[in-house]
């Protein structure tokens, strides 16, 4: 057991060093892998549709591609994988490990922009660095119309009325027949800058063991 344990951490140094996850951490992370991969080397976004806790989740789609979105590990390369491996997963997965009690501020901050961009992602659908009105759309319509208390067209107006507000403080000189191109990397910083991300930002339906990683409320 202790040579398996030291093996093990030898192994994946390289990926605490990359994610700041704990070995133990690493360990549980990986039997979800595997459960969710069937014991195979690669997940597919079938794998993930599968999860039971992601069924009635409005942006269900939105989080799954997150899982295959290249932006994600932690560099700037565009497209999307058709299938990720365990260190791609556990990349992605690190936007949300909260900080500890040795975290330092400066590193808060670096985890916090690092939380925000995985949300901006999210929404940048086409990966273009805009939040455009189509894409913000899309995510408020099946937020709000699949929750079942409020019809299509009028989550439409409403996620209208919200980007308009968006432009209007981000853009306050714009005129009435300006084009509003859409919402910047740091127009969206702005937005969320008085939300708690740590609590917020969690994955639960990856839970397994002693995992410490959650999504939900």
């Amino acid at each position: 057991m202790g040579a398996t344990q030291t093996r093990f951490e030898h192994d994946h140094q390289d990926l605490v060093e990359k994610t700041g996850f704990s070995v133990e951490q690493i360990q549980n992370l990986h039997k979800r892998f595997q459960q969710l991969s069937g014991n195979e080397e690669t997940i597919s976004r079938e794998h993930l549709k599968s999860i039971p806790a992601l069924a009635n989740n409005p942006i269900r789609m939105q989080i799954i591609e997150a899982f295959f979105d290249k932006r994600n590990q932690h560099g700037n390369e565009l497209g999307s994988y058709e299938e990720i491996g365990f260190e791609e997963f556990l990349m992605v997965m690190s936007h949300f490990r909260p900080p500890t009690l040795r975290t330092t501020t400066e590193e808060k901050e670096a985890m916090r922009k690092e939380k925000v961009r995985f949300l901006f992602n999210m929404h940048d659908t086409d990966g273009d660095g805009k939040i455009t009105l189509a894409e913000y759309r899309k995510v408020v319509e099946e937020l709000l119309s699949k929750s079942g208390t409020i019809e299509q067209e009028a989550a439409r107006a409403i996620a209208d009325a919200a980007m308009l507000e968006v432009a209007s403080t981000n853009v306050p000189n714009m005129g009435p027949d300006d084009f509003y191109e859409g919402i910047t990397f740091e127009h969206f910083e702005q937005i969320l800058k008085d939300l708690e991300m740590e609590s917020r930002m969690h994955i639960r339906f990856l839970d397994v063991n002693t995992t410490k990683v959650h999504c939900g409320k």
